[in-house]
């Protein structure tokens, strides 16, 4: 599936993910040069939470020919589904000490919605991040494949679906905190989610699943289901002639892209602290495809690097130059569109 070289790649990053970080975070003295600080741990997870969503856009798009500008929704259902355990985490350390979440203290609620149904589970809340972005994007896919809605009709489609449920989540109504959404979580699993040690088992975690992700995903792309998706991608109707179920393949596809872009948002979300309807704009899920644009469609590893060099990008612009962060990246989609259609991972095959 890799080659050597591939493999090593893999192997020194599990080293250093696993190893290194956690030494130079955890056991070397806070004014050490080599000391890695929390910052640090909360922004490389971060980051690699969303090269998780990456790779799952690379899926669709890179390898099957559907621009999903919908994605970023996906992401925040598996936030708001692991968010709503963590805010029952809480339980009565909470500023009204109350069973219930405090927003919904501070609303006058006199019991949960039914939507926190057994929220205190985590292995509930674990279910909810797989079923919940997976049965939208079934029923989704299902009515908009079907109808054989494709280009940039369904992007605008899922684009239109991503608003549609930001504004919903803005509603105090719906139970899920309205404009600030979840955030001051205390525990997850019982440990307390602040302190160094919990920092970096999540931040392994997640390094964990990208790096199985990364290997689901070659895996799908090097089989013959994947050769299929490349077809479609490519020409679809001949594929269609050749006797194959075109429907099926993209709903399968796009299913399991939004189930991997659920895990990611479950594992932002106590890494980050916070949970709100921005996270579902439609300006979030174009950032996505253009992560994916940037490194590279139809590499995989260009998504990671993508989402690595756009959102370091990010971290810096928006802190010397706030202001000018949006211009700087509708700047790099345009550069990267005429002159790096295949994206930096294209230019580093062409310098080899």
């Amino acid at each position: 599936m890799y080659g050597a070289r591939g493999w090593a790649v893999i192997c020194l990053s599990s080293f250093i993910v696993f190893v290194i970080f956690p030494v130079l975070s955890l056991a070397t003295p806070q004014d050490s040069a080599f000391h890695i600080s929390q910052y640090w741990v909360t922004l490389l997870g971060k980051v690699m939470c969303f090269a998780i969503v990456a790779i799952a856009m690379d899926l669709v798009w890179g390898y099957t020919g559907i621009l999903s500008l919908g994605h970023g929704l996906f992401f925040a259902l598996g936030g708001y589904s692991m968010g709503m355990y963590l805010m029952r985490q809480i339980g009565r350390e909470g500023q009204y000490q109350s069973d219930l979440p405090d927003f919904m203290v501070f609303l006058d609620w006199k019991e949960l919605p039914w939507a926190w149904w057994n929220s205190d589970q985590f292995w509930w809340a674990a279910l909810l991040v797989v079923l919940v972005p997976g049965l939208l994007a079934l029923v989704f896919g299902f009515f908009a494949f079907r109808s054989r809605v494709k280009g940039v009709y369904f992007s605008i489609i899922t684009q239109a679906l991503t608003f549609a449920a930001m504004l919903l989540f803005f509603r105090n109504a719906t139970g899920f905190g309205g404009n600030n959404g979840f955030t001051d979580f205390k525990r997850i699993l019982g440990l307390p989610i602040t302190t160094p040690e919990t920092r970096m088992m999540l931040f392994t975690f997640t390094a964990f699943v990208l790096i199985a992700t990364l290997l689901l995903a070659r895996w799908i792309v090097t089989s013959k289901f994947g050769r299929v998706l490349t077809a479609i991608r490519d020409a679809e109707t001949r594929v269609a002639f050749c006797g194959y179920n075109t429907v099926h393949y993209k709903l399968a596809i796009f299913t399991l892209s939004a189930v991997i872009c659920g895990i990611a948002g479950a594992l932002y979300v106590p890494q980050v602290g916070i949970i709100n309807p921005s996270e579902m704009s439609p300006a979030n899920s174009i950032e996505i495809a253009i992560w994916v644009a940037v490194g590279g469609r139809g590499t995989l590893t260009g998504a990671i690097l993508g989402a690595g060099l756009v959102n370091f990008g990010k971290s810096y612009f928006t802190q010397a130059f706030p202001e000018y962060w949006l211009y700087a990246l509708g700047l790099i989609f345009i550069l990267v569109t005429l002159f790096l259609p295949q994206g930096v991972m294209g230019l580093l095959k062409k310098k080899t």
